[in-house]
């Protein structure tokens, strides 16, 4: 069975540490668990909510003309 104290210790050390991005994250994760497919559809999705943004916006006429 394992030492207690050294699971304590090893909580308290990933409590104090810093913070990691959003992006850090999920770039981290892909590489833990080998999920490297979902990278192409995460960034489709983000570029059709960016261009979703940008419709409403002063660039819509500059976004239409590329479609």
């Amino acid at each position: 069975m394992a030492d207690p104290n050294a699971r304590k210790d090893d909580f308290a050390a990933q409590a104090g540490a810093g913070r990691e991005s959003l992006v850090g994250e999920f770039t981290a994760f892909l590489k833990e668990n080998k999920k490297w497919w979902l990278a192409p559809i995460l960034i489709a999705i983000l570029g059709l909510g960016l261009l979703v943004l940008l419709g409403g916006t002063a660039a819509a006429p500059f976004i239409y003309t590329l479609f």
